[in-house]
């Protein structure tokens, strides 16, 4: 192999490298890593929190993807198979964001075509963190994917678990956006 030949190799490979990470997830009001504001914390269960769903933007998605859909999950709640705290799906492809306080299907804010389904407060919408007072910090996976499909089809109705088994079928590509949360 000559010289042009690996050197063409490397460059395609640092692409491909460079490439497989260009989907990325940010947010205004929550830093990578970071502890989740007063204003995102549930109003409920004993917490006392504005429950504003957080501004969301993604890009770099794969020039393939058909609709996205985003998740918000925390995976050290005390129940076995963790908590959904927000579940919106069928949001047209070319939508790259989502507005602060989006999670309020009463604010009427959600992309025309997507659906926010039941979480496990019981309905759809956002619901901020409210861990149990005097636990460790728990984890929040606040997830954007990437879907080969126009449409999942499921309704406001569907739980968080059965919009989950349709992400899995369907994920092209996701990013993550972790922070934490205790009281």
């Amino acid at each position: 192999m000559n010289r042009i030949s690996v050197f063409s190799a490397f460059c395609l490979f640092v692409a491909q490298v460079a490439n497989a990470d260009s989907f990325t997830l940010t947010s205004p009001q929550i830093k990578p890593g970071g502890r989740i504001a007063h204003e995102q914390v549930f109003n409920g269960f004993g917490c006392q929190g504005g429950n504003v769903s957080p501004a969301l933007n993604w890009k770099g998605a794969p020039a393939d993807t058909k609709s996205f859909a985003v998740t918000v999950y925390d995976p050290d709640a005390p129940t076995g198979s963790g908590w959904w705290h927000w579940v919106v799906f069928n949001i047209p492809a070319n939508v790259t964001r989502l507005a602060k306080n989006v999670g309020s299907p009463e604010a009427g804010l959600a992309p025309a075509g997507s659906v926010q389904s039941r979480t496990d407060f019981g309905k759809p919408g956002y619901g901020g963190p409210c861990p149990p007072a005097g636990d460790k910090p728990h984890r929040y996976q606040i997830a954007v994917y990437a879907l080969k499909t126009d449409n999942l089809p499921l309704d406001e109705n569907a739980p968080a678990a059965m919009v989950g088994f349709y992400l899995h079928q369907n994920t092209i590509k996701s990013t993550v956006l972790k922070a934490q949360y205790s009281r």
